[in-house]
């Protein structure tokens, strides 16, 4: 929320008895599109809205957040969790900037939202007026990485088209978010404009010849990968490609950040295919002879900075089906190009006859044999992450959501959480792998909200937790724990912003510049914002300290003290600095 600006006229014309502000018929709208919680900081300039959210408190709510990155973030945290678009309302000017962070992360996460910008008033535009900005020109197609569409709303009447069409176009293709600007003096003028039916995504279904060419391939292949991941998602669909791997006893990759698309205690799951990949897997990639990538972009992190699959033309047979018809051929020249929705190719694999015999079940089940070898790590003191994963994850419940933000500690729960599929509880990886710091605990207070009868268990950097860390406040302010799940952080404090830490000790080993951090008590923080909470140094004080935390009562923060030289789930900080030195760095 920012300064407010000179108020311009709200006063409404006279008009049917039956008309209301187009404040008003924008929650309507809303909540015919199934829509019943939204996140925001309030601003003047969208007052009307604010208003019709009142009008309508006992069918929507509006969440107050501590700032619109956090906003956005719970937003993009709702779309990822719900399938449809995640709402956000945000000031002009500052509010819409601190916003971005949240839409760029939707954008590179495929993920459905709507973030809708209150502006300045119509006699007001282009005359720099307060806080006004041009939003095409900032989060426009023309960024390449902001938003699918930005609209602006002029005429009252209009504005239920508008609401449709951002709706349809988060959800179809390649998800992504829409940014719609909602002058000051729209809001304020009186419509009779009735609502749009709920949109529904249109869903493409691959070409039956298409399908044809991916099953002579697989009976080609000697070893061969599938890479799943992406959004859209659904349990059917997740279903669907859980017997397609059966029927053709496929070994599963999930892309980065997407681990909870295959079941991670399935036979067939081979691990994640992302940052600090399993050395093994990472080999695995190279010598398949075939990968059916599935829902995933292939981008830089998942292929390992475009290594694992080499551009322009992979040595492995490749078949890339996707939603969206920008990504197929934008970096890989495939061998099968499939243009699809995730959740109607997925049903269309399964329905593919496998012979009755397969020459690469050996490959399928070493890949799976990798996957646990890879659980097993060397004891670590005083404090050891893998077990403290470990615990988390045998004491919680069955169908906990994790989030995480950006972050070298992010890798102790890609590595040792066993992330369910969606099929079984939904979502339960929030993650952003647009490598956004700030983005666990907001995520974390929003699915709380949202899931008021699921487990959220929140791990965090020092330096990702301080980014978003007053959001704790819209926790306890909106009785984040009052269902059956709790909500809980895991502060992991090594005084360092350790992914930088962990370069310049690569690349400049023992010239250390600017990566230090100042940290608080992390624990007495919590406590002031009402939170419980507890400090632990030492691997036996931890399960204690977590069981706690699942027993009624306020959302809990454990603050882990974790030495610096730990630096990631396989390596210190002492050996890369070592091993650059031994290079003649």
């Amino acid at each position: 929320m920012s300064q407010a600006a000179p108020s311009s006229s709200t006063s409404l014309a006279p008009s049917p008895a039956n008309a209301r502000p187009a404040g008003h018929l924008l929650v309507e709208a809303l909540i015919a599109q199934g829509v019943d919680t939204a996140f925001g900081v309030p601003g003047e300039s969208y007052l009307a809205v604010l208003d019709g959210f009142h009008e309508h408190r006992d069918r929507i709510r509006f969440i107050a957040c501590r700032q619109e990155g956090g906003a956005a973030f719970m937003a993009e945290a709702q779309g990822k969790l719900s399938g449809r678009p995640g709402i956000c309302f945000v000031t002009r000017g500052p509010g819409a900037t601190n916003a971005s962070i949240g839409l760029h992360t939707a954008f590179q996460d495929s993920t459905p939202m709507i973030l809708f910008i209150g502006q300045v008033a119509s006699d007001q535009r282009d005359r720099e007026a307060f806080q006004e900005v041009d939003y095409r020109q900032m989060f426009g197609p023309g960024t390449l990485g902001m938003a699918k569409w930005v609209g602006e709303v002029h005429e009252a009447d209009r504005l239920p088209e508008y609401i449709g069409r951002a709706f349809h176009t988060a959800l179809q293709g390649r998800p992504g978010p829409v940014v719609l600007v909602l002058p000051e003096d729209m809001l304020t003028k009186a419509t009779t404009a009735p609502v749009l039916p709920r949109a529904e995504p249109a869903q493409a279904w691959p070409a039956p010849g298409g399908l044809r060419e991916l099953r002579t391939l697989l009976l080609a292949a000697q070893r061969p990968l599938v890479i799943a991941g992406g959004s859209g998602w659904d349990a059917e669909s997740a279903k669907a490609l859980q017997r397609f791997a059966e029927n053709w006893q496929l070994p599963v990759g999930c892309g980065f950040r997407f681990q909870d698309t295959f079941d991670n205690r399935h036979p067939l799951y081979a691990g994640d295919v992302g940052i600090g990949i399993n050395p093994k897997l990472a080999r695995r990639v190279k010598e398949a002879d075939l990968i059916i990538a599935l829902g995933v972009r292939l981008g830089e992190m998942t292929t390992s900075g475009y290594t694992l699959l080499q551009p322009p033309r992979p040595a492995q047979k490749l078949v890339h089906i996707h939603a969206g018809a920008d990504e197929l051929g934008r970096v890989y020249a495939a061998d099968l190009l499939l243009q699809a929705s995730v959740a109607a190719a997925a049903k269309a694999l399964e329905a593919l006859t496998a012979p009755p015999a397969l020459p690469w079940t050996d490959w399928t089940q070493a890949a799976h044999a990798d996957y646990e070898a890879n659980h097993v790590a060397p004891a670590v003191e005083p404090l050891d992450m893998a077990v403290v994963m470990k615990t988390v994850q045998r004491l919680a419940p069955a169908n906990t959501v994790y989030t995480n933000g950006a972050g070298n500690y992010s890798g102790w729960l890609h590595r040792y959480v066993r992330y369910h599929g969606l099929q079984h509880d939904g979502r339960t990886q929030l993650a952003p792998t647009s490598g956004a710091m700030g983005y666990g605990v907001p995520a974390a207070v929003g699915a709380a909200l949202l899931y008021p009868e699921r487990t959220v268990v929140n791990v965090a950097g020092d330096g990702d937790f301080l980014m978003t860390g007053q959001e704790l406040a819209t926790a306890t302010g909106y009785g984040a724990n009052g269902g059956r799940g709790r909500l809980i952080s895991l502060v992991v404090d090594n005084g360092t912003y350790g992914t930088i830490r962990m370069h310049q000790e690569r690349e400049y080993p023992g010239r250390v510049s600017g990566s230090d951090l100042f940290n608080p008590d992390f624990a007495a923080l919590a406590r002031a914002y009402g939170w419980r909470a507890a400090r632990v140094e030492q691997t036996s004080e931890f399960e204690a300290a977590f069981a706690e935390a699942l027993q009624p009562g306020p959302p809990m923060l454990i603050h882990l003290r974790l030495d610096a030289d730990v630096s990631t789930s396989r390596t210190t900080l002492s050996a890369i600095r070592e091993a650059a030195r031994q290079s003649g760095r």
